[in-house]
């Protein structure tokens, strides 16, 4: 839809600022509930960091996330019916591949892990590669972890309170089923604790604890930190439900959700961004008015959702932005990673390994921690790793809808590559080189990719800042240390959603608890927090409201107010 002239300003209800998919879901459940909504959004591209594109011809490649999985636990995709506006879920079963051992290193009889939805397989394939200790240690981790791990699915969908956190975790160690009540020392050091650490308590094979920290590690803090024992735990849920690709690629999300706004008359406005907030200040203080998108468009409004990066949502602001607001300096990090989006003529292929088993979910290629730590102090000193750690997906497999036949989008995610160089070294002139370097990383576990590749298309931290509007490349806006997470994301006074000393502005987004991947919980979250703060329309109004906009954009009106 192209936007509107600055004369055919308009006049909602609220103002998304930004059309991730953290935004669309702030929306739709705005509208559900009978407000009007627009959402205006820089990019010509519908999605943010959950979208997709044809790269080359014929070919659709994902611009940020590919495979989804905490929002396939939080009941947002049924609580919106969005199967009903197209999406469809391509599960990843089995949902983690680790290969053998590469010739020459040392380990077992060169079997792969294969992670399955099935317990059962998951727990026969670890006892044939790790032994029967191990896997029958697998099983019973996920029996004390599943609980857990669902508890932890509670708090990440919550407002981050005390209370809620308290609610949502100690209640787990009550006695059920006859098991006896587990310590809450014990889970406050389960919780607290490294995921290292709890790798080394319950298993054994090196091989078995890098599969599982490495999948851990995507959510960006080394294993070895405090506080990220519940990131390696969420595997217990994914013999439930496992992460899932959409048919077409990741913005099918996206799209689904814009689909379900417009059905319920809300309106998506692309290519013209938020300039800055409106505010009037009155013997209440500061208030929204509502936004001026780039191209001079006012859009008045009595709430508005920065579903952005915190740092934007202080700039549109500017002098109007208090002082939670104009002083918040939460981290973000140097860089997080490096992706190469791949066009090959053939998927990864793992010696004596069936497609069926390799190439459904997440291929976690790494055998061993130091190499995952060794990468991690590479990229504290500002260095690039000596040996990147590859992660692989090749969803073309099993979605012909992506490429043309013959042809295979293979993404290589690797992480723990710097922003700003220790050397001052330029990313533009090292793209190329360091996409190589993954290539052949990935080559040294599946012999022959490097020759199948035709196309890379690079992008480094530098580039996904410029591309995906994420300030100095973090995937997650912001660091997803311990310190900077629950209740203290992205700080202490901006936690709850609003913006103190502002009425009207609300934050969504990965800048914003729980934190970044694909949950859709801060949108939710964040419309919740809103409609609290509204009085609730009559269901009568509601329906009469919807009618009308129904009726007028038959006749071809631009507005939804």
């Amino acid at each position: 839809m192209p936007p509107p002239t600055p004369a055919t300003g308009s006049t909602v209800d609220v103002v998304i600022v930004g059309s991730g998919h953290n935004g669309l879901v702030a929306a739709c459940y705005l509208a559900r509930a009978g407000l009007s909504v627009e959402v205006v959004e820089a990019d010509e591209v519908l999605g943010g960091a959950v979208s997709t594109v044809e790269r080359w011809p014929g070919v659709r490649v994902d611009r940020g996330s590919s495979a989804h999985v905490i929002i396939r636990h939080s009941g947002i995709v049924e609580d919106l019916d969005l199967a009903a506006h197209g999406l469809r879920y391509i599960d990843c079963d089995p949902w983690g591949f680790a290969p053998a051992p590469r010739p020459g290193e040392d380990g077992p009889d060169g079997r792969p892990l294969v992670f399955s939805v099935d317990l059962d397989a998951t727990c026969t394939s670890i006892e044939a590669a790790c032994g029967a200790a191990d896997a029958a240690a697998y099983r019973r981790f996920v029996e004390v972890w599943g609980p857990r791990s669902r508890a932890v699915v509670a708090a990440f969908g919550a407002r981050p309170s005390p209370g809620a956190l308290v609610r949502s975790f100690w209640p787990i160690g009550a006695p059920a089923a006859g098991r006896p009540r587990t310590p809450g020392g014990e889970l406050a050091v389960d919780f607290l604790g490294s995921g290292d650490a709890l790798l080394d308590r319950w298993f054994g094979s090196e091989r078995l604890k890098a599969a599982l920290a490495w999948f851990g590690a995507q959510s960006g803090p080394p294993m070895s930190e405090p506080g990220t024992a519940a990131m390696v735990g969420w595997v217990a849920l994914l013999h439930d439900v496992p992460p899932g690709h959409p048919v077409g690629g990741s913005g099918g999300l996206t799209a689904a959700l814009r689909r379900r706004l417009e059905a319920d008359g809300g309106r998506v406005v692309l290519g013209d961004g938020a300039a800055r907030l409106l505010v009037e200040d009155d013997d209440d203080g500061p208030h929204i008015t509502g936004v001026e998108t780039t191209s001079g468009r006012r859009i008045h409004a009595t709430a508005v959702v920065a579903a952005c990066h915190v740092a934007a949502t202080r700039k549109l602001a500017g002098d109007a932005a208090p002082p939670a607001l104009a002083d918040a300096d939460p981290p973000l990090g140097n860089g997080f990673g490096l992706v190469v989006r791949a066009l090959t003529d053939a998927p990864p292929r793992y010696p004596g390994v069936p497609e069926a088993q390799s190439l459904q979910g997440l291929q976690l290629l790494c055998t061993d921690r130091a190499e995952l730590a060794a990468a991690h102090g590479d990229w504290g000193a500002g260095r690039l790793p000596r040996e990147p750690v590859p992660l692989a997906m090749s969803f073309s497999a099993s979605d012909p809808t992506l490429a043309p036949p013959g042809q295979h989008v293979v993404t290589l995610w690797g992480q723990w590559y710097p922003y700003a160089l220790a050397d001052g070294a330029d990313w533009d002139a090292l793209a190329e080189a360091e996409a190589a370097r993954l290539v052949a990383a990935v080559d040294r576990h599946a012999p022959g990719f490097a020759e199948s590749v035709q196309r890379l298309y690079v992008q480094t931290p530098l580039e996904l800042e410029r591309e995906l509007s994420l300030p100095r490349g973090n995937v997650m806006h912001v660091e997803m240390g311990l310190a900077s997470m629950f209740g203290f994301r992205p700080t202490p006074a901006l936690s709850g959603y609003r913006v103190p000393g502002l009425a009207g502005l609300y934050l969504a987004g990965a800048s914003t608890h729980p934190g970044g991947g694909v949950s859709g919980n801060s949108g939710r979250s964040a419309a919740r927090v809103l409609l609290a703060d509204r009085r609730p329309l009559p269901r009568a109004r509601v329906a009469a409201r919807r009618g009308i906009r129904r009726a007028l954009g038959r006749v071809g009106w631009g507005g939804p107010g």
